[in-house]
């Protein structure tokens, strides 16, 4: 009878199991749970200045000495180029309170410092006339002398334009922006071909042999990936691989000429018309667009026609001065938009400048952080605040550095609409 009870009830399991096999199974999904980013008691910073709907912002640090372009290290920090400080430093939040827990210095006596690039574990630094690597070896969190390597030097670094950008492209190269030596040529010989351009080296400072000038006669020119640049301050790589550069061209043209050339797309070997020609549409820059002369500069034996350059992708209104910028998530771009110190009539306001990307191309733009003047009239020379860099962390937080003020902003999003 046991051994009968025993025989049935393994029957039945054997029957409930091949029941629940032949039927769908239910999954079931639990909430993703996300940590939303920490937002500090509103401030000072969030009194005065606006940001666009769907996100708010704080001062994350102060009292620093003209910070200029950041980048966020392996350990999540922001780090950040303290251009008259000839230093960088590290500004963690390791209590996550969203504030920066203090200033403290990683590398110092690097002249000019104004752009950093995290590569592999390591840090790039380009400075008036020097790219830098740092690694730390023993990794104590400080470069010291014996871990900061020259990658490239002797940049040319008279004049004006004294700011150097260096990025790694996704080839693995040294892409570095060297603006022009004045604001156009008439009365000032640039004399040096890297100058006005960007250049390409290896990870380690060489001349790759792709490069579109690497066989030319001036050894200086074999670095140059593209020119007719006057002042390419900032630029990103994209997913695919596109490079899109600020550019601040001519000036002295009124307050409204030459447009502000907010976007331009940078490839090997073509010429963006500085100081010949200039990008006459505003805003979004229809395909088969021609430059248009200025007629101050003198064509050469070099540069014949406007038909040689290449046009922005994207302008906005002379004076905006636009510095650094990052990508958001959607592959919209937020700029910093220096302003004008120069303007001839109605002063061009600094702030944060959002351009919508629509297919991959900047279609329109608008303010996204704004508040640093006292007044509409002020010129940005003498605003409260002017930003100069803008960093997107992994997260979605954003980073404003002001060069003005010494101030670092962050930016949260809230609610996105």
């Amino acid at each position: 009878m046991k051994r009968s009870l025993a025989v049935l009830l393994v029957a039945l399991g054997l029957a409930l199991v091949a029941i629940t096999l032949a039927q769908p199974i239910q999954l079931v999904h639990l909430p993703l749970i996300t940590r939303t980013p920490a937002i500090p008691p509103a401030d000072a910073i969030s009194a005065r200045l606006q940001v666009a709907e769907g996100y708010t912002v704080r001062l994350y640090a102060s009292g620093l000495n003209r910070p200029r372009l950041m980048a966020i290290g392996p350990d999540g920090a922001l780090y950040v180029a303290e251009r008259s400080a000839n230093r960088v430093v590290r500004l963690a939040d390791a209590d996550v309170d969203g504030r920066a827990d203090g200033i403290t210095p990683v590398a110092t006596n690097l002249p000019g410092v104004h752009s950093l690039e995290w590569h592999n574990g390591d840090l790039y630094a380009a400075g008036n006339a020097t790219v830098w690597r740092l690694r730390d070896s023993n990794s104590n969190g400080v470069f010291e002398s014996g871990e900061i390597t020259v990658i490239v030097d002797g940049l040319p670094n008279d004049g004006g334009h004294s700011t150097r950008t260096a990025r790694i492209g996704p080839d693995g190269m040294l892409y570095v922006a060297v603006g022009s030596k004045c604001n156009i040529t008439v009365g000032c010989s640039e004399g040096d071909p890297r100058r006005a351009a960007i250049l390409r080296y290896t990870i380690t400072g060489g001349i790759p042999a792709d490069n579109p000038f690497a066989s030319d006669p001036d050894p200086r020119r074999r670095a140059v990936w593209a020119e007719g640049l006057r002042n390419s301050v900032d630029f990103i790589f994209l997913p695919d691989g596109r490079l899109w550069a600020t550019h601040n061209g001519s000036d002295g043209l009124g307050n409204d000429l030459p447009p502000e050339e907010v976007l331009i797309e940078v490839e090997r070997g073509k010429h963006y018309g500085w100081p010949y020609c200039y990008t006459a549409e505003l805003g979004s820059v229809p395909a088969g667009a021609q430059e248009v002369r200025d007629t101050r500069v003198p064509l050469d034996a070099t540069f014949t026609s406007c038909a040689q350059a290449t046009p922005a992708l994207f302008t906005d209104l002379a004076h905006y001065a636009p510095l650094g910028l990052d990508r958001l998530a959607n592959g919209d771009v937020l700029i910093a938009y220096h302003g004008s110190w120069n303007a001839d009539e109605t002063p061009r306001d600094c702030r944060v400048q959002r351009i919508r990307v629509t297919n991959g191309m900047p279609v329109a733009s608008e303010a996204f952080l704004t508040g640093f003047r006292d007044n509409p009239q002020q010129e940005c020379g003498g605003a409260w605040g002017r930003p100069a860099g803008v960093t997107i962390a992994p997260d979605g937080v954003i980073f404003v550095s002001d060069d003005r003020n010494g101030n670092i902003y962050r930016i949260v999003p809230v609610g996105i609409p």
